[in-house]
């Protein structure tokens, strides 16, 4: 049986709430929609670490954050360290990236590739197409901008951003030359906030088409800055959803579908400086639930998976489609045999590393989401050996994460069964075993 084809479609600072299967009630996602109706859509799905560089750390390496030293934006992936596409081009995949990378860069080491081309040796092992920027708000804005080529060309693009980024993985697709199959990384921008303007850019009339949105119940009643931002936000994620309806085409066309597998899902989720005073860094689910819904062989029939699944799971993930085996020490299982009913002993909380903000570790379970913090710098600090419990919620009874436990003597026995799992998973990633200690006064 031939190898199937892999594209791997991600979105950046996308709550899980835009998608239309996930309850969004405006036509924001007609497409992902569509696909989740004939593929698998992952209920619970969340980041294991809500910022853009550690998280594209993890996904390129199978490894935590803490693990390869990439625990904040601005550390270069290691040279040394093994990939998602090496193991991909060892197998005998063409590998293709395009978009935004994020790991190329590192201030302390005088590593500067912000706004200039990436050499080949910073690029993660991908080989065989690359049409990327490694900080691409710096190089681009909603509409306009530049990338580099594999050959370190710049390449200006005019039009909206996520529409050019699809254009350049439509491109490799019409103009592959080989019968080998392939594994792309699509990795787009929106619906991410555009640094140096401080604001959320759709596209044009994004403001008026989704005017009629109803406000997530996390955010109803805060304050923030999602009411001058909403329409576009979901504007934004209106045009990935388009972009990804424009990319099935093509491989339609081409000929390529029925033997391509497609994951969609994205780096983290947006609480819109209601959690703290930017977007993400946080442990509540406006940060950290995104949506992931995949389309293919393995993952027909319009199922609804509601089993807690990490963005850690999905290396080993996308290696097991291709029939590649887990490579030794790499963290995370397969959603290919959880979707077949074969996963044995799914974890039943998925755990994050929270950097930058704070130095803090997170469980979130079916029913309790639990964070410790350390007196930390983090920036500065990866990890602790002194913890602090900061938050409880009952998710159950409190769903928006209104209301902190953290301190309620009557679930003194939840939290500590809370923290000898979180302490567990810790050790997982190769952490030392941590002192937690009650919430301070």
């Amino acid at each position: 049986m031939k190898r199937p084809n892999i594209i791997f479609y991600f979105s950046d600072q996308q709550r899980w709430d835009t998608v239309g299967c996930y309850g969004q009630a405006l036509p924001v996602t007609p497409n992902l929609d569509a696909l989740a109706a004939q593929g698998t859509r992952f209920q619970n799905a969340f980041t294991c670490q809500p910022v853009c560089g550690p998280a594209r750390a993890c996904l390129q390496t199978g490894k935590y954050a803490t693990e390869i030293g990439c625990y904040r934006n601005g550390i270069a992936l290691p040279l040394d360290v093994d990939t998602l596409a090496g193991q991909f081009h060892a197998a005998g995949y063409e590998t293709a990236y395009v978009g935004k990378w994020h790991l190329a860069s590192d201030a302390d080491r005088g590593i500067d590739h912000t706004v200039t081309a990436i050499p080949p040796e910073y690029r993660g092992g991908y080989r065989d197409y690359w049409m990327a920027a490694d900080v691409l708000e710096f190089t681009s804005h909603g509409y306009d901008g530049y990338v580099y080529d594999g050959d370190g060309n710049r390449r200006e693009f005019i039009g909206y951003r996520a529409d050019c980024i699809n254009n350049y993985a439509i491109h490799y697709l019409q103009n592959r030359t080989t019968d080998n199959p392939f594994f792309l990384f699509i990795s787009q921008i929106e619906p991410h906030h555009q640094n140096d303007r401080g604001l959320f850019e759709g596209p044009d009339g994004s403001k008026e088409k989704f005017k009629d949105y109803k406000v997530p119940g996390d955010l109803e009643g805060t304050d923030g800055d999602w009411r001058e931002n909403y329409p576009d936000y979901l504007g934004q994620c209106h045009s990935l959803d388009a972009n990804v309806g424009r990319l099935v085409d093509t491989l339609k066309a081409q000929g390529l579908w029925e033997n391509t597998i497609l994951f969609y899902t994205s780096d983290h989720g947006s609480h819109f400086c209601t959690r703290n005073r930017e977007y993400k860094r946080s442990c509540h689910d406006a940060s950290i639930h995104i949506p992931m819904i995949a389309c293919g062989p393995g993952f027909e029939g319009g199922k609804v998976e509601q089993a807690l699944v990490s963005l850690m799971d999905i290396p080993v993930t996308l290696l097991d489609c291709a029939g590649i085996a887990k490579p030794e020490g790499w963290q995370g299982a397969s959603l290919r045999q959880l979707v077949a009913g074969k996963a044995t002993d799914w974890n039943t909380e998925v755990f994050l590393q929270i950097s930058e903000s704070q130095v803090g570790r997170c469980i979130r379970t079916a029913d309790w989401k639990y964070s410790v913090c350390a007196d930390a710098d983090g920036w500065k600090d990866s990890c602790a050996d002194v913890y602090y419990e900061e938050y409880l919620y009952d998710l159950t009874a409190d769903p928006h994460e209104r209301n902190n436990l953290v301190a309620d003597p009557a679930l003194a026995s939840v939290r500590a069964d809370l923290a000898k799992r979180l302490t567990a998973r810790m050790l997982q990633a190769g952490e030392a075993v941590p002192e937690i200690l009650p919430v301070r006064g």
